[in-house]
């Protein structure tokens, strides 16, 4: 298997979620080396990321982001990812062997330009309906990420360019979907990213 190396650069379109988790739902999902971060009353922040990379990306595929918590190592925070899925077998394998991603293959449909359908072979994972947006503003911004490869914490930089507005979605998580029970069916923000430029960095150890 082959796969480029970093950095990755990504161009296309993203659904981003937002959500306020609870920690004890989530916190078999997170190893013990890592502290939950609380936003308060017991909760963190979590969501959903759904992409399409498009011509002009290090690798054409699409994907989908399972983040239940933001989590913090010694004086390190960032998110973590629990469950990753894509379209391409490179992805997966550089996923895996550079950012220590737990990343596997899925289908992807997106239909009207307002639905996304989630498939790992015949099961759905993930439906998601959205209205089109109405504004938006340019936004950059750069989020840190953790990975775990052998025994080794990486940390890696995701920086986004796009234009961000706020859209009204509805989301389906089936009960034998793999994230079903940790609460991520609660409503929350959606945020659509159009014109997206993402870059993902090189992965660090961190000690």
């Amino acid at each position: 298997m082959s796969y480029p190396p970093p950095p990755w650069t990504l161009k296309g379109h993203a659904l981003q979620t937002l959500q306020l988790i609870e920690i004890d739902s989530v916190r078999p999902l997170i190893l013990p080396q890592f502290q939950i971060i609380s936003v308060g009353f017991g909760k963190t922040i979590g969501g959903f990321y759904l992409a399409s990379y498009e011509s002009g990306s290090t690798l054409e595929y699409h994907e989908l982001i399972v983040s239940p918590a933001l989590v913090r190592y010694g004086n390190q925070w960032g998110g973590w990812i629990s469950h990753i899925y894509v379209d391409h077998p490179d992805s997966v394998a550089g996923g895996r062997e550079i950012w220590g991603l737990p990343k596997e293959l899925a289908t992807f449909e997106w239909e009207n330009g307002n639905s996304v359908k989630v498939y790992q072979e015949s099961k759905l994972l993930y439906s998601l309906n959205y209205q089109p947006k109405r504004w938006s503003f340019p936004l950059s911004l750069s989020l840190p990420s953790f990975g775990i490869l052998d025994s080794d914490v990486l940390k890696f930089q995701a920086n986004f360019k796009s234009n961000l507005s706020l859209i009204n979605s509805q989301f389906k998580i089936p009960t034998e979907s793999p994230f079903a029970n940790l609460g991520l069916e609660k409503p929350g923000l959606t945020l659509s990213l159009n014109r997206l430029t993402l870059s993902v960095s090189e992965p660090k150890i961190i000690k």
